[in-house]
């Protein structure tokens, strides 16, 4: 414990003199320092200008950020136009229809663009999209629409697969906000990081299963207070609240997962 109260010094003075520390992906990896200064605490950037840099400032509210306009679409094969808002077989020809990249994830899950997304409701809709996209039900179709087939079924795994999973919602709610998410992010907070380097040397001390499943149930409290309060940060459009919320989620998800390997 004697290395940890050190940490805990050497984090309030490198804070005070404006230093920063980076933590690494892996709870099991030591921490790397660095005292540059010019490393911002965390930061974000508009899509719309991947090189504007913010160190301190944040956008007073979230709005939402199209990633490209509504294509105006007609089937590539008889030239008729779409009958339904997501294009996906032509109900003129049959024929499988490209991807169109205006739709975002919660669209092509018909869900309402908000981070608290009911139990359930993606699992159905996921099954019938896959149904829908199966290869046995276009092995005798064309190879174009196979390969359209194929784009609008990867597509609809990643989407399932983000949205399932709360911190990446999280961020991808971020993302359509024009608010890129750095998950490898400089942190500067010694709290943070102090708490972070006593998980960590308890991980190590842990000598049973039962040691490491009581450490794991504290970091899952974490995790669902923490996954809490970026919803109700998200909700208030509050930028600067709903990433700290998120550097949090990640650092408890790298930690749970450490755990569950030593289990």
């Amino acid at each position: 414990m004697k290395s940890l109260k050190l940490w805990r010094t050497i984090l309030r003075i490198n804070h005070h003199q404006h230093h920063h520390l980076r933590v690494l992906p892996s709870l099991t990896q030591s921490l790397s320092y660095t005292s540059s200064s010019s490393i911002p605490h965390y930061y974000f950037t508009n899509t719309s200008n991947p090189n504007f840099l913010h160190t301190s400032s944040y956008p007073p509210s979230l709005r939402f950020f199209s990633s490209s306009k509504p294509i105006d679409r007609r089937c590539w094969n008889c030239n008729s136009g779409p009958t339904s808002d997501l294009f996906l077989v032509c109900d003129s020809c049959r024929c499988i229809q490209p991807i169109d990249p205006s739709h975002d994830y919660f669209h092509i899950f018909a869900l309402e663009k908000k981070f608290d997304i009911e139990e359930g409701s993606l699992e159905g809709k996921y099954k019938d999209w896959q149904k829908k996209l199966h290869p046995d039900l276009v092995h005798s179709k064309s190879e174009r629409e196979k390969e359209y087939a194929a784009d609008q079924s990867s597509r609809v795994i990643d989407a399932y697969r983000t949205l399932n999973d709360s911190l990446s919602r999280a961020i991808y709610l971020m993302k359509l906000h024009g608010v890129h998410v750095d998950e490898e992010q400089t942190v500067s907070d010694p709290d943070l990081l102090a708490e972070i380097m006593e998980l960590r040397e308890s991980v190590e001390d842990a000598t049973s299963s039962q040691a490491l499943k009581e450490i794991q149930n504290q970091v899952d409290v974490k995790l669902k207070e923490w996954t809490e309060l970026f919803g109700r940060a998200y909700n208030r459009q509050d930028t600067e609240e709903a990433l700290n919320a998120i550097r949090r989620i990640t650092y408890y998800k790298r930690a749970s997962e450490e755990i569950v390997k030593r289990l």
